[in-house]
């Protein structure tokens, strides 16, 4: 009986999730359309600001359907996305989104970032579609107001992590001759650089935050406030060499290509932090405690 209810589950949060994935997709193509136009002088870089236009406007309807189809599940399920994988996905896809949204809007420097980041947040998008949209159970230890402190610090950070990537990914390509002429009309490298690294230290007081909030939970979740489990030491590594790269940035005269690879190292492994180690690892983030 208990099959025959799960196969009859529907999944109304479905064609909310793929409507939006479609709007973040014609956004992408939109951006490289875009920036592709902009080699061809004054009047591609025209064409290329018409586009920045549609690229916001397909980012936030792809934002509003994410919206719909999160609280959509919440309703139907009665508690917040935040217990499998699944979930966290469509939650990162939403914040990750809305977060740039808002960046893109009021910084236009960060526009032609869209090539970049874009295209990151389809990893996220493509394993989504890999994904059976199971439901889950609300654990206890999720019954507390800390968590919500300490999701919300790890979206903002992860976030910041996304822009910063953003303009060090810039940075890169267009150190290739091929590709440089594509973003002639942004600032120099060296102004790149250091508002990208400005989205860095937010991302260290965000993940800062996020530490502190975590450890309060787990104090009332689980009775102690750390115990180096897999997640807690991989996000205490983020932590160190997040920090690390900062000083380095301020303290020495590293090459600016050399920070952009620590930008987008100190991301990838943010990543696999948050997206791999709580769900493949007996760690109690797991969700089943």
């Amino acid at each position: 009986m208990m099959n025959e209810m799960s196969e009859a589950t529907v999944f109304t949060e479905l064609p909310w999730l793929y409507t939006g994935l479609v709007a973040y997709a014609l956004a992408t193509l939109s951006a490289f359309y875009g920036l592709v136009r902009t080699r061809g002088g004054d009047a591609g870089a025209a064409v290329n600001r018409s586009h920045e236009s549609l690229v916001l406007a397909l980012l936030t309807g792809g934002v509003i359907l994410l919206t719909a189809s999160l609280a959509e599940r919440w309703l139907r399920l009665g508690h917040g996305p935040f217990v499998n994988l699944f979930e966290l996905l469509i939650s990162q896809l939403f914040s990750l989104g809305l977060i740039y949204a808002v960046a893109y809007w009021r910084l236009p420097v960060l526009r032609p970032t869209a090539v970049v980041v874009l295209p990151m947040l389809w990893v996220l998008g493509t394993w989504v579609l890999l994904l059976e949209p199971s439901d889950s159970h609300y654990p206890p230890t999720y019954y507390n107001e800390w968590l919500w402190a300490h999701v919300g610090f790890g979206k903002f950070f992860l976030a910041f992590c996304l822009i910063g990537s953003g303009l060090a990914g810039v940075i890169l390509l267009r150190r290739i001759p091929r590709v440089a002429p594509f973003f002639r009309h942004l600032p120099p490298d060296k102004v790149l650089d250091h508002m990208a690294w400005r989205f860095m230290l937010l991302a260290l007081i965000f993940d800062s935050l996020m530490l502190i909030a975590g450890a309060v939970w787990a104090q009332d979740a689980w009775g102690r406030y750390w115990a180096w489990d897999a997640l807690e030491t991989s996000s205490f590594l983020n932590w160190l060499f997040l920090g690390a790269a900062l000083h380095a940035r301020l303290s020495y005269r590293i090459p600016i290509h050399v920070g952009a690879l620590a930008i987008i190292g100190i991301f990838v492994f943010a990543f696999l932090t948050y997206f791999g180690t709580p769900f493949y690892s007996e760690a109690a983030h797991k969700g089943v405690i």
